[in-house]
């Protein structure tokens, strides 16, 4: 046991674990709603920024690809610092990354650089990567019958700024044009700033470390520093078919959430629509993603974790059909990206329930960290690819290839499913 473990087993009693878990929630779902702000924010016009930047619409879709890939990279090593230093030291520098890049963003947007923009754009997924960790940071304290909800909870409160990003995205642009900074690239800079913040709040409100006071309080056998390896965290997800489909729900709900979203400001402003509409419309997406995942969690807690699967590919299945098949009907667009949303968050806090559930407390930050970079990995090929499906075919393609990728997710989970007796809602 280390130093830091040690004390926590003399401070942390279990009397004093309900409040605790309040703090943390409370620090965590602060960082969220900031932290949901900036990536809002600045992915907002990406797509529409590289667009600008690099003068083609097929080039379009690796902007937000890059972020992807950049999260993806970023993924594992940040859970081989967390599972070595916890959970504090590598959302700090998550957010730090973050705010690096949106500040190169925004110098390649300036100097008219479409590489020195990917690169940037890349960096930037770090802030992502810390907003998606922070909900297995939720779960790391919680009882095993409420992780659903814990999860969720800090999912919920990223939908505040993230609702907001995009609203404020054309008044950001606005903002910086006096500086010779295009509009489009004027969101990066305030998300730099709030990154930041959100840094600062971490690394001075989150203690103790919630992951390492897990570990402090778990059973004298999980303590041993070769069960926490990131090969632990591999071998006890490849062992267990529940967690191999816990990262494959969570793989193929991100990948066609991201291609669809990040081509649909395009397939808008081809019909007519301007940066306002366009962002509200993204708004009404990001609303659907965060703020019904505490009905999300509680589903998951109450009806299992493979009925919340199933209805993030049936909430998915019908996204794509009212998005692929809206034409210049905005509105159609909007409830279908809604739709994506929630087909989303159901996906997403299923299939993270389910893997902490699936594998053992020593091995799990460094199996979440391996979810996480398959989940990004995924959804930057998607992403690419959507760029060159629209270019190259229509949006209306794009969303059934989209649906295409839910027939082999829906057949694994009736497959594991069909090895157990039964669904077992609160521990599933």
């Amino acid at each position: 046991m280390t130093a830091v473990e040690r004390q926590v087993v003399v401070t942390i009693t279990p009397d004093r674990l309900p409040a605790l878990r309040r703090r943390i929630s409370a620090v965590l779902v602060t960082t969220q709603i900031l932290g949901g702000l900036g990536v809002a924010t600045g992915i907002a016009l990406a797509a529409v920024l590289a667009k600008e930047v690099s003068g083609t619409e097929s080039l379009s879709g690796l902007a937000p690809t890059a972020t992807v890939a950049g999260t993806a990279v970023l993924s594992m090593p940040l859970a081989a610092l967390m599972t070595a230093r916890g959970r504090r030291p590598g959302l700090v520098l998550a957010y730090l990354i973050g705010a690096l890049g949106a500040g190169v963003t925004v110098v390649g947007a300036r100097i008219g650089s479409f590489p020195l923009l990917l690169c940037g754009m890349a960096a930037f997924g770090a802030a992502s990567s810390a907003n998606l960790q922070a909900r297995f940071a939720a779960a790391d304290l919680a009882e095993p019958e409420r992780r659903g909800r814990a999860i969720s909870l800090v999912v919920w409160a990223t939908t505040i700024g993230a609702v907001l990003g995009p609203n404020i995205a054309a008044p950001a642009g606005r903002s910086v044009t006096g500086l010779g900074i295009p509009a489009t690239a004027g969101p990066f800079l305030w998300a730099a700033g709030i990154f930041l913040i959100s840094a600062l709040v971490v690394a001075v409100l989150l203690r103790p470390d919630p992951l390492l006071t897990a570990r402090a309080l778990a059973p004298a056998e999980e303590r041993s520093p070769a069960a926490r390896s990131l090969r632990a965290g591999m071998a006890a997800v490849a062992a267990s078919p529940r967690a191999r489909l816990a990262m494959v729900t969570v793989a193929v709900a991100h990948t066609a959430m991201v291609s669809v979203m990040s081509m649909t400001p395009v397939d808008l402003a081809h019909h007519g629509a301007g940066i306002d509409l366009i962002g509200l419309v993204i708004s009404g997406h990001i609303a659907g993603m965060y703020a019904f995942a505490p009905l999300m969690g509680r589903l998951s807690d109450r009806l299992g974790r493979f009925s919340g699967i199933g209805l993030s590919v049936g909430l998915l299945a019908c996204a794509v059909f009212l998005a692929g098949t809206a034409g210049g009907s905005h509105g159609q667009t909007a409830v279908g990206l809604f739709v994506l949303g929630l087909g989303w968050s159901a996906g997403l806090v299923s299939g993270s329930a389910l893997l902490t559930d699936s594998v053992p407390q020593p091995a799990r930050a460094a199996a979440q960290g391996l979810s996480d970079l398959v989940m990004n990995a995924s959804a930057g090929i998607g992403g690419a690819a959507a760029g060159l499906i629209v270019a190259q075919a229509s949006y209306g393609w794009l969303n059934l290839a989209a649906a295409c990728l839910l027939l082999p997710l829906a057949a694994l989970a009736l497959l594991t499913r069909g090895r157990r007796a039964q669904d077992v809602p609160a521990g599933d």
